[in-house]
């Protein structure tokens, strides 16, 4: 499932292929077709993601709501929209560029109310610059959940998902099976820091790399990593490899339904 990175990512690329000008809006696919008939020709307003939840508002007030799940995703061209191939549940275009969304989770319209609702429900997001981290810390800090537990509630932080879980820990030197009340203030807010950091420096990227400058593979003389995710990191999908800082056996286990990666030396603390 794409982390809040990428949703963010898409928020800025709806906006500037689409935004400020009418947007045909169509359902190929037709399980969509009647809340695409109610915005087609409308202006597209605002475009703004809330963790795994990416949001694009008409100029009538209506705001489509689209959560990717797992299997959802955006595919952008440009110049006159082909012929729709496969199940496209939402096409957007203009005279100059399309996007394409298939196997969405959600692809709805919300009013102005349920759009609140939603955001009501979600944690604060290390991207948006309304987030308020103390509301996070205060589900952490009465919580006896794990540590790496938390982190992917998106009730407690929304747009974290298990790369970014698992890099904020080893680079913290935090043990993720520690419970959240256990954390210290001051171990809480360099978690929010290191996560607003490296997920601003993803959505730029557009990939995940958390390896600090010494630990790079042009600074050790090793290999680029070589994964579907992309980008450099410490631990995430190395289970059974060398640590990269103190070259322990990085270690995995299946908790709360996602793979954990962390390092049982580094992660002491």
């Amino acid at each position: 499932m794409p982390e809040g990175h990428i949703i963010h990512r898409l928020a800025a690329e709806n906006f500037k292929t689409f935004g400020d000008r009418p947007a045909r809006v169509s359902s190929p696919q037709g399980r969509f077709a009647e809340g695409a008939a109610m915005i087609d020709g409308q202006l597209l307003a605002e475009a703004e993601a809330h963790g795994k939840h990416l949001f694009l508002g008409f100029e009538a007030g209506a705001w489509l709501h689209i959560h990717l799940g797992l299997y959802g995703g955006f595919t952008f061209g440009s110049g006159p929209a082909p012929d729709p191939v496969g199940l496209i549940r939402l096409r957007l275009e203009n005279d100059e560029a399309y996007a394409d969304l298939r196997g969405p989770n959600t692809c709805e319209l919300l009013t102005p109310a349920e759009k609140a609702a939603v955001h009501a429900r979600l944690g604060p997001d290390p991207l948006r610059p309304d987030a308020a981290p103390a509301a996070a810390w205060q589900r952490v800090s009465r919580s006896g959940s794990t540590i790496a537990a938390l982190l992917m509630d998106q009730k407690v932080l929304a747009g974290v998902g298990n790369v970014y879980r698992a890099e904020v820990l080893f680079r913290l030197g935090i043990n993720p099976h520690r419970p959240g009340r256990d954390l210290t203030r001051a171990e809480w807010d360099a978690i929010w820091a290191d996560l607003v950091a490296l997920m601003h420096d993803g959505v730029g990227a557009g990939r995940i790399d958390t390896v600090r400058p010494e630990h790079t593979p042009e600074a050790m003389g090793r290999p680029p990593r070589v994964d579907d995710h992309g980008g450099e990191v410490y631990v995430y999908r190395r289970a059974a490899m060398p640590c990269l800082v103190c070259g322990a056996e990085v270690r995995t286990e299946t908790h709360a339904a996602r793979n954990l990666f962390w390092c049982p030396s580094c992660q002491q603390r």
